[in-house]
């Protein structure tokens, strides 16, 4: 059985259909979905997805939405934190890829939410784009020793710097593409012990699904090319990434 540590199912592409895609995630061999939030806006709709689902949920305010975060969203985010003990801060982060983003203020957001992490012990979700370095500097400063790089795709030495710091990295639909290269050659040689899987639907389609609405039923196929690349078993790749995705979120045991 899979799961799949990123997916926002909460999200408007899925009002539709909602349960059809749990119900397709769940046939598929697809135990459990993690879902992360981005504004505050939109924590209600996160929650509800742990009250109708089962999923464990994080609670965060995501940095391409900046613009419309304010300076109160963070003590009120505080206060869905201690209500609603969701598994992760997330997704937080910093993009440095998106044009038009205010950095200096994407670091004071990220860096009150990591505050937030380590008062209430909990690991985080990452979102990082052309900014590894800086989230990794951050995680040092703040002692933030568990969590996920989502949709990882940096060097070879930024990977390992983030299993230093206890974190796991996040593979999910790029896996696919013979072109993506560079995350293809990271996915094969890491540690399985680092690696967990996702979809990050509804976006992020595999190959397969280019230009369409992803979606956590692909997760095995995804999991079937990382067991490809590693000359492993389908049920070996999922049993690892799984238990990695229980032990870095803090997830009950698989019994």
């Amino acid at each position: 059985m899979l799961i799949d540590t990123h997916c926002h199912l909460d999200a408007p592409e899925f009002d539709a259909d909602r349960d059809a895609v749990v119900e397709r995630a769940l046939a598929g061999g697809v135990e459990m979905l993690v879902v992360p939030a981005i504004t505050l806006a939109t924590l209600p709709d996160t929650v509800a997805m742990r009250e109708r689902y089962g999923c464990p949920i994080a609670l965060g305010l995501h940095p391409i939405y900046e613009r419309t975060h304010r300076d109160e969203h963070v003590p009120q985010l505080r206060d869905w934190i201690a209500q609603h003990q969701p598994a992760a801060v997330g997704e937080i982060g910093l993009d440095f890829f998106v044009p038009g983003l205010d950095a200096q203020r994407q670091t004071a957001l990220f860096t009150a939410q990591l505050r937030l992490a380590r008062d209430f012990d909990l690991p985080v979700l990452l979102h990082v784009r052309k900014s590894q370095d800086q989230v990794l500097a951050q995680l040092r400063r703040f002692g933030i020793r568990r969590g996920i790089a989502h949709a990882f795709n940096g060097s070879p030495q930024q990977a390992r710097a983030y299993v230093d710091q206890g974190l796991k990295l996040g593979f999910g639909g790029n896996l696919t593409f013979e072109r993506a290269r560079n995350i293809r050659r990271l996915a094969q040689s890491l540690p399985l012990e680092s690696i967990v899987l996702e979809t990050d639907a509804p976006d992020i389609a595999p190959e397969w699904a280019y230009q369409q609405r992803n979606e956590p039923a692909y997760l095995p196929r995804i999991a079937a090319v990382l067991a490809e690349l590693r000359g492993l078993s389908l049920e070996e790749v999922a049993a690892a990434t799984s238990a990695n995705a229980r032990t870095v979120l803090g997830l009950p045991l698989d019994s």
